[in-house]
């Protein structure tokens, strides 16, 4: 795994934008900001059977009057498509996390399809994306989404390339 410090930054612009939810599918790409948000007492995390379910736990926390993150993997984008149309007609906040997959140095050709198609999806869903190449852009980036979520009451999508995130090896 590349050097956590990138990984640490990100967790603390999530802090800087009041997220107290974060919901997961588990990921390696993601492990370092789950185990912070379990070992942080203000976060509130739970563990998903589907990442759609994240799309429900951010409306409902936003109901609640908290904000939340969903950290998933792009092969988990697709299983997102209907209920992505929550937030964009609710008009609700939502930011999510992705880990690419099927990218730099892939493995696993059943990861190409939907890595190559994430980012059109995300798009065509009305999620405003962006994404993260460089481990010196990633807190950046991961703050401006969750202002542009939060502040816009729009879905917002931060992309973590495989190459930032590094290559899985099984």
């Amino acid at each position: 795994m590349p050097n956590p410090i990138w990984q640490a930054d990100v967790f603390a612009a999530l802090k800087r934008a009041h997220v107290a939810q974060l919901g997961y599918v588990p990921d390696a790409g993601h492990a370092h900001l789950i185990n912070a948000a379990h070992a942080d007492p203000d976060i509130r995390t739970t563990v998903l059977t589907t990442e759609e379910e994240g799309i429900a736990l951010a409306a409902g926390a936003w109901l609640g009057g908290q904000r939340a993150v969903l950290l998933m993997q792009s092969s988990g984008v697709g299983n997102c498509i209907n209920m992505l149309s929550l937030p964009v007609n609710c008009r609700m906040p939502f930011l999510t996390l992705v880990t690419m997959r099927g990218e730099w140095g892939e493995f696993n050709p059943w990861q190409v399809a939907m890595g190559t198609a994430t980012p059109t999806v995300l798009t065509a869903a009305g999620v405003h994306v962006r994404r993260a190449d460089r481990p010196e852009d990633a807190a950046e980036t991961v703050g401006a989404a969750a202002a542009l979520a939060f502040a816009s009451c729009v879905p917002v999508a931060v992309l973590f390339s495989q190459r930032l995130i590094g290559t899985k090896v099984f």
